[in-house]
């Protein structure tokens, strides 16, 4: 089996179609039936059978799916390794983390990085979701809750302070006539957030509002007057037109977990971008916009 033809193969059966692997891959659609069907003539059967629900392996499919799977481990450790012996300070340098976290944490980290270090190139993947480290989807990952994956380097970055937020009309009504105004909450899957939980539990007779995944997003429609948020403090700082909320509590803030493959460990320019970020980091001035 080819590597590039395997690489199509998994993309398929991640993805669940032809047309959406071909998307994700960077490729066309008959590109990636080609692979299939070059990967269907070595086995001599097919891989795949069409379902109403949408593409299902065969039991020859099965059993190529494991094999394809351990030689990706392999393209991949390979991959990972040279990299991480990388001694140059080039290249790109993958980065995921919450969209509102490149802008007003990562930002200057990475505008420093790249003063001191123009070769290297910052690609940032802004968002929620986990991603897979060991795929390489990302060299380095910044999120709230710390890695269970195997093989991951990883260590509490920092603590994230979070405020409440709102319009100045909105905290004026506040001191009125706090069950008025609407509650911007995290989406469904999120409910069990600490902030969610803080914001409910002090205004329990305040509605739902609007709800969101996207802190970024939250902030918006905090500023257009749907209600009040609690925001990570950089990003609620830094949106103007937005103030904070004088409570007698705080919300919870949150740990800031930083994580790599441990094949990248001696990777230059990984490095390096650590090492800027624990300097920034440790004066919270550093870091507003």
């Amino acid at each position: 089996m080819e590597w590039g033809d395997v690489r199509v193969f998994l993309a398929v059966i991640r993805n669940g179609s032809f047309g959406e692997a071909a998307r994700r891959l960077g490729v066309s659609h008959p590109t990636v039936g080609r692979r299939i069907k070059a990967l269907e003539d070595e086995a001599q059967q097919a891989l795949f059978r069409r379902t109403r629900e949408g593409l299902v392996l065969t039991d020859a499919g099965d059993g190529v799916m494991k094999l394809a799977e351990a030689m990706e481990n392999s393209a991949l450790a390979m991959e990972r390794r040279l990299a991480g012996n990388h001694e140059r300070l080039e290249g790109i340098l993958r980065i995921s983390s919450a969209e509102w976290f490149a802008n007003y944490v990562l930002a200057p980290i990475l505008g420093e990085l790249t003063r001191r270090h123009p070769a290297i190139v910052p690609e940032v993947i802004a968002s929620y979701r986990l991603i897979n480290l060991a795929r390489r989807d990302a060299d380095i990952a910044f999120r709230i809750v710390p890695f269970t994956e195997p093989d991951i380097v990883q260590r509490r970055l920092m603590s994230m302070p979070y405020a409440l937020y709102g319009t100045p009309d909105n905290a004026q009504t506040m001191l009125t006539d706090p069950s008025s105004v609407g509650l911007i909450l995290m989406n469904t899957e999120q409910s069990h957030f600490p902030d969610v939980s803080w914001l409910l539990e002090r205004f329990p007779h305040s509605r739902c509002a609007f709800k969101s995944t996207s802190r970024a997003i939250q902030a918006q429609m905090c500023l257009r007057g749907m209600g009040i948020a609690v925001l990570p403090q950089p990003l609620g700082d830094a949106t103007t037109g937005l103030q904070r909320i004088a409570t007698p509590d705080l919300p919870p803030s949150r740990d800031i977990w930083v994580g790599y493959h441990q094949d990248l460990r001696h990777m230059d320019r990984l490095r390096a971008m650590l090492d800027i970020a624990d300097a920034l980091l440790t004066d919270p001035a550093l870091v507003a916009p």
